[in-house]
């Protein structure tokens, strides 16, 4: 649900106005706008620095999670100091590391060459000897060798698959002419050059024991953020503030949770110099918007924020779209040995991962276990069949559902409940905010729908479920259906001419024949993906015993035997582990696609940007 939330416009003295901000923070209840603020010129540099501190945290944090990070104590108690110290040691890694894979090609490059001494060449030079360097293609170099070494004293020096290096002996003034790429002359070999290129790594290995004291020291760092986090929102809202009186007083605007509106009132009775005016928002207010939800909703805030918060004064969707967001996961990923991983990760992940991970690590426990309820009840068990393994001549005589025969109708069905659903809620919404009137020409195709549905669909899905007097040449449906029309093509608007909304209510019904058909279209990628899955996995599985020769069974247990099983263990670890990436990246994407498409669409799902950030003097 979305947290009901009171307005307040504040009029006070402008000396006083950072004191009252000051004042704010530590309630840690009121909200203030800041919408429509641009930064000046002279804030710029505070919103760079800003984000110069943030990635400094992020990546001091990262690199004291790496094993280049050596036990330090914290060297700084001043986060500025820290970050300057990490931002130049930073820079001096960049520039070794660059320097590293620098002298490591250069190695590379200079290896045909062998090994040499830097010095000798000089050494011939002053008695007269020069050595020029050159590389041509293998053909070439076979084809002219002897043509040239009739002219010039020649010695190669090495070859590759497509390359030969060689050198010239000669005099200073002496002219080559000879059809390949002359190169300047090497001033190291490559020996030289990766004693080198360990020299820099030594270097870097300096540099990241500072960087260890840095990242010991990151709280300091956050400090700082903190400070210039809070300098940002006081210039914004001092930026947005109106002022009165040439610019003697401010109007601020703020926000509080209604139900703790009266700690606010509190403070600011007790606050000299302030006048305030509360006051319950409108539909044209800019509210922030806070959820509020039971322990198994509030997980799936989480994916309803990838998307947007919903506009205050609307429906909060989030504790109608996750039990269908948990099934349509566990629907995707269809199996319960990967089901039973994940529920398994959750479960580490909740015990080692901290406050910061517990919504995620128990989101992933949800799934996974609707994951492995799931995969049970389909049968399948890292793409073996279970309904095989208990002995079943066939899953048609088993208690397991097949999915792979029977499940591409219920997909469709499963999509049409959740449209249907939908737009229900989309009709109550409607309701409370304008009227029951306003929904009539909503209402008349959620009619129309829901009894074709239980007239025609219920009997196409199983026969066992159609209800005689409802059926397709039944009064009653044709009296439903007779009913959705009056109200969609007649009443969609009972405040226009009946000729204007019938001409309405033809274009509308074109438009919702067409929109509903490609939604529940959409659902058979729950089918699709559950059944690509499922055959990837029983794909690796003959591929892991086939390969090895297991599948023909083991007639005798031997040292043949064992490769055989380590080797059919590495197909099956690899193959599944791939499969279960994929899977659970398909089995997370696509149901959030369904959500945020054809649910939120059919629901009258109205977003907003803005969510309630009230000031505090606490760390977010």
């Amino acid at each position: 649900m979305i947290v009901r939330m009171s307005r307040y416009d504040f009029v006070l003295l402008a000396a006083q106005s950072d004191d009252f901000i000051a004042r704010l923070r530590e309630l840690g209840l009121v909200d203030i706008t800041t919408t429509g603020w641009e930064p000046q010129e002279k804030d710029r540099q505070l919103v760079m620095d800003i984000d110069h501190y943030r990635k400094a945290v992020e990546s001091l944090k990262a690199f004291a999670a790496s094993e280049e990070y050596t036990s330090s104590e914290a060297k700084y108690t001043c986060g500025k100091q820290a970050f300057e110290a990490y931002t130049d040691l930073r820079q001096q890694k960049t520039a070794l590391l660059g320097e590293v894979a620098r002298l490591e090609k250069l190695a590379e490059e200079l290896k045909p060459w062998g090994d040499f001494e830097g010095d000798s060449r000089e050494r011939l030079a002053a008695q007269g000897v020069v050595l020029r360097y050159y590389v041509a293609q293998t053909s070439t170099y076979d084809a002219h060798a002897a043509e040239w070494a009739a002219d010039h004293t020649i010695v190669e020096i090495g070859r590759d698959s497509s390359s030969v290096y060689f050198v010239v002996v000669t005099t200073p003034a002496a002219e080559v002419v000879i059809d390949a790429q002359e190169i300047k002359a090497p001033t190291m070999d490559s020996r030289a050059a990766l004693a080198e290129a360990d020299a820099r790594r030594k270097d870097i290995a300096q540099v990241n024991v500072a960087l260890s004291a840095c990242a010991a020291s990151v709280d300091a760092v956050e400090q700082e953020l903190d400070v210039l986090t809070k300098q940002l929102q006081n210039v914004k809202i001092h930026g947005t503030a109106s002022e009165a009186a040439d610019g003697r007083l401010v109007v601020l605007e703020g926000w509080a949770e209604e139900d703790k509106a009266q700690q606010v009132d509190a403070l600011l009775d007790e606050y000299p110099g302030v006048v305030y005016l509360k006051r319950n928002p409108t539909p044209e207010d800019d509210t922030p918007v806070k959820l509020k939800n039971n322990r198994f909703a509030r997980l799936f805030e989480l994916i309803g924020a990838m998307y947007a918060l919903p506009k205050y004064g609307t429906m909060d969707l989030t504790p109608f779209f996750a039990p269908f967001y948990m099934l349509f996961f566990a629907i995707c990923l269809n199996d319960a040995g990967y089901g039973a991983i994940l529920l398994l990760a959750g479960i580490a992940l909740f015990m080692k991962g901290g406050a910061s991970l517990k919504q995620a690590s128990c989101l992933t426990m949800f799934c996974g276990g609707a994951t492995t309820l799931f995969g049970l009840y389909t049968g399948s068990l890292f793409g073996m069949s279970i309904p095989d393994m208990l002995g079943y001549e066939s899953i048609a005589e088993s208690p397991f559902l097949d999915f792979q025969n029977q499940f591409f109708s219920l997909a469709l069905a499963l999509g049409v409940v959740q449209i249907l659903f939908g737009m229900l809620l989309n009709i109550c919404l409607q309701t409370k905010l304008f009227g029951f009137t306003s929904t009539f020409g909503l209402l008349g195709w959620f009619i129309i729908l829901l009894s074709g549905c239980i007239a025609v669909g219920l009997p196409m899905l199983n026969e066992n479920l159609a209800i005689s007097w409802f059926s397709a040449s039944s009064p009653a449906f044709y009296a439903a259906m007779g009913v959705g029309a009056v109200l969609m093509l007649l009443l969609n608007n009972i405040k226009r001419n009946p000729l204007i909304n019938f001409g309405s209510g033809l274009w509308d019904a074109y438009n919702n024949i067409t929109g509903l058909l490609s939604d529940v279209l959409s659902y058979i990628r729950l089918f699709a993906i559950g059944l690509s899955g499922g055959v990837l996995a029983q794909v690796f599985n003959s591929l892991a015993l086939g390969l090895t020769g297991l599948d023909a069974g083991i007639e005798s247990f031997g040292v043949g035997t064992i490769f055989q099983i380590i080797g059919a263990s590495a197909i099956l670890l690899v193959g599944h582990g791939i499969n279960l990436f994929m899977s659970a990246i398909s089995s997370f994407v696509h149901p959030m696609r369904l959500t945020f498409v054809e649910f939120y669409k059919n629901a009258g799902f109205e977003m907003t940007t803005r969510s309630f950030e009230p000031l505090t003097n606490e760390k977010k």
